[in-house]
């Protein structure tokens, strides 16, 4: 039986390796044995340790988004396998690959009451783009080359159009443990490269219809190109191109990586959230036609923009042939690879030989915003907002600036402006959950230094056991806690005009000392005051090794304030400068 057992694990896991997946997530458990130390004997496999299942399916998240690569994930049986569930769906909405690995009681052993069985099968529902309950172990030529295939098969659809987890369930029976030694490798049946290997197509769109689309665009002179979530690395050149050539500006969200970096930034508009925060605004620069990539952006204003005019033609290019499209008045869902679709657009267009009065008013509010929001660099008081423009000119060439959600990620998206840097924001805006991102972004952290996550002080206490993984791994990360006691998105909110039940229900203020727990888990803390506390904290830890939590305490009140206040200063300060234009 453990020969059995040995050999048919063994060549699961040698064509995982085979494919490419050589980093697996492990929890410990019994179940668990023959696959956890299989993998840990395995030469190609690297076995990061995470005792909390909720943790570590968020840290292989983490990694799996740094790498643009599947992740293994495996624990043992029962609750173990639910404590994956936020992950998972996480990995879904956000197209991240992920191959879950769950060990199982034989079927003997279900729904009778032994110990540590749940239902496992097809746990994760929706949310695992394939399921498959594997047969139990046989060392037979047929049931090593079906452990070889339902790997390679694992690999293959992770990674095929849309991206995301896959499931594959193992019922085991005991004796758990196996017996592997060098002859093991040489008993599975290996083929070189792989037993199957498994190759990824692009989509595409024909030439007839690439020509109709630019006969379209070419005539609008009034055009945006909008850039939500996307991290491909030859993106920003083609779209940017693709904007020069149309003459559209770009809406640009932090997370289209379209930032920061060398390419060519003149169409970048990075505070168009400021800007159509004003409906009357909004309504003196409605375009006719849009050309949206990636996933829909952060701004709730653009979303409205959108949504409240359904005679704007939007054309939304999806490379993994998906409908995030939640305006719902899309004219055209183009399935085509997203650079492949800019550089044919390119390679029949001509470029227009002036910039139009549209485009010239796009970039020229978007440096009256600009000017404005870069006002809160002189605020002496501890600032939200300011915290992104102190990290832009902190931060090196190469870092990794993960983000929080709630106003985490909006104070990225107002106050990260354009820079020449090669900086590379993530984040997990799938099911934009405030959970599992201390444990995303340590995961992350494995694979990408230097790397600073900016988190709010209730998303950080939803994840504080992730921390043990910085301390087991020894890994470098500096992560700035924006403390204002609470949920202080809702203060934007129309729930702040209750104030009867207000602080309870949703201000939820902890008063919590976070220095204990992050010395606890081994960490450096840091609670500044002063902002030249904060540049001396950040510029240190990220030149030294280890953990290092710096706390920022605000006020949510005054953060409000200082929200509104430059907020209804851009607004002004466009008006009046559209009125000059007679443009409202």
């Amino acid at each position: 039986m453990n020969d059995a057992l040995t050999l048919y694990i063994a060549a699961f896991i040698d064509e995982l390796a085979k494919n490419g997946i050589k980093d697996v997530v492990v929890s410990p458990g019994s179940r668990s044995t023959p696959l956890a130390i299989v993998m840990a004997e395995h030469p190609a496999m690297r076995v990061h340790m995470n005792i909390d299942e909720r943790s570590a399916a968020f840290f292989a998240l983490g990694m799996a988004k740094a790498k643009r690569r599947p992740i293994a994930l495996l624990c043992t049986s029962g609750t173990a396998v639910a404590n994956y569930f936020p992950a998972v769906v996480e990995a879904y909405y956000s197209r991240v690959p992920l191959i879950v690995i769950t060990a199982d009681r034989p079927h003997e052993l279900r729904d009778v009451g032994a110990p540590q069985a749940i239902d496992q099968l097809n746990i994760y529902g929706k949310y695992a783009k394939w399921f498959v309950e594997m047969a139990l172990p046989e060392k037979t030529p047929e049931m090593l080359r079906y452990a070889r295939t339902m790997a390679a098969r694992a690999a293959g659809v992770a990674i095929s159009a849309p991206s995301g987890p896959v499931h594959l369930n193992f019922p085991l029976r005991e004796p758990l443990v196996p017996i592997v030694c060098e002859e093991t490798w040489k008993q599975i049946e290996a083929k070189e490269p792989s037993y199957t290997t498994v190759i990824p197509g692009k989509m595409a769109v024909g030439i007839e219809q690439i020509q109709q689309l630019y006969d379209e665009l070419s005539s609008v002179e009034k055009g945006l190109i909008v850039c939500g979530p996307i991290d491909r690395p030859e993106f920003a050149e083609a779209v940017t191109k693709l904007a020069d050539l149309l003459d559209y500006p770009i809406l640009a969200d932090p997370l289209s990586q379209l930032r920061s970096g060398t390419h060519e930034k003149e169409y970048i508009i990075d505070s168009y959230d400021a800007i159509l925060k004003d409906e009357k605004i909004a309504a003196s620069l409605v375009p006719d036609v849009v050309i949206r990539f990636g996933a829909m952006p952060v701004s709730k204003p653009l979303f409205l923009l959108l949504k409240r005019y359904v005679n704007i033609k939007q054309i939304v290019v999806d490379g993994e042939g998906g409908w995030r499209e939640p305006t719902l008045t899309a004219s055209y869902m183009v399935y085509c690879d997203e650079i492949e679709f800019c550089r044919q657009l390119i390679h029949i267009g001509k470029p227009k030989r002036s910039k139009s009065e549209w485009s010239t008013t796009w970039k020229m509010i978007n440096d009256i915003a600009k000017s404005v929001l870069l006002e809160a660099t002189a605020e002496k008081e501890l600032f939200e907002g300011k915290v992104f423009m102190e990290l832009s000119r902190l931060l090196p060439d190469g870092a990794t600036l993960f983000v929080g959600n709630s106003m985490p990620i909006r104070d990225t998206d107002t106050f990260f402006f354009t820079n020449d840097k090669q900086i590379r924001i993530l984040a997990n805006r799938g099911a934009n959950g405030i959970d599992g991102v201390v444990s995303s972004a340590l995961g992350a952290s494995a694979v990408a230094e230097p790397l600073v996550l900016v988190i709010g002080d209730l998303s950080f206490y939803h994840d504080l056991n992730g921390l043990l993984a910085a301390k087991m791994h020894g890994l470098n990360a500096t992560i700035i806690v924006l403390n204002n006691n609470g949920g202080g998105i809702f203060s934007f909110l129309p729930q702040a005009k209750h104030k009867k039940h207000f602080e309870m229900l949703f201000g939820t203020p902890t008063d919590l000392q976070f220095a204990h727990v992050v010395r606890m888990y081994g960490g450096n803390f840091a609670k500044i005051a002063t902002w030249d506390e904060f540049r001396d904290c950040v510029a240190q830890s990220l030149t030294t090794d280890g953990l290092h939590v710096v706390e920022v305490c605000t006020s949510r009140e005054n953060n409000v304030k200082m929200h509104r206040l430059l907020w209804e200063k851009v607004s002004q300060e466009i008006a009046e400068f559209l009125e000059k234009r007679g443009a409202v």
